[in-house]
């Protein structure tokens, strides 16, 4: 009976407790859990005073990446990379598959099915003078600084493409443009 008083008595001490002004800040019961310390790790005196050296190791890449592509958006960088940039992958049937179905979605709206700068929306007259990759005097390097960039009125299309996709459509353009080059 003693027990089933405390109980009730406690019961209803806290419910008037949890009753109070709910516009003003309760009891914490960690309040370093709730307000934590920012640190920046990077910072000029690290983490603790203890300066921290955050620069990847030369050579390295993030896990799950690929290098990075740091030539300038410019008339100069688009030459660099005509001249300097090759294609990492290998020309096979299934990259040239997955490389067709890409461009197929991102590409052949604008530039046409067979490359020739005929697509739908050169057809309804939406967009003018797309370029016929048989007139053009590209390579790898400079097809896939097109596709990071973009070129004239081309938006880049670097943040819907991943690394390997972008270097399939490459295989997929080259093989379109030796296409059109043999007709």
């Amino acid at each position: 009976m003693k027990n089933l008083k405390l109980i009730i008595a406690l019961v209803t001490l806290t419910s008037l407790i949890s009753c109070n002004d709910k516009r003003k800040p309760q009891v914490q019961y960690m309040p370093d859990m709730y307000e934590s310390v920012p640190y920046d790790a990077n910072g000029a005196n690290g983490i603790n005073g203890k300066p921290v050296n955050r620069e990847p190791v030369v050579g390295t890449l993030v896990r799950g990446g690929y290098p990075s592509y740091d030539i300038a958006d410019t008339p100069e960088g688009y030459e660099k990379a005509k001249a300097e940039v090759l294609n990492p992958l290998e020309a096979s049937e299934v990259t040239l598959e997955k490389g067709k179905v890409m461009y197929e979605i991102y590409c052949s709206s604008c530039h046409g099915e067979k490359g020739d700068g005929n697509g739908v929306l050169s057809q309804r007259e939406k967009f003018s003078g797309i370029p016929n990759y048989k007139d053009r005097d590209i390579n790898a390097g400079s097809i896939y600084h097109v596709i990071m960039y973009g070129k004239n009125l081309m938006g880049s299309h670097a943040s819907q493409l991943t690394y390997n996709e972008r270097w399939q459509i490459v295989h997929y353009v080259e093989k379109l443009r030796t296409d059109l080059l043999v007709q």
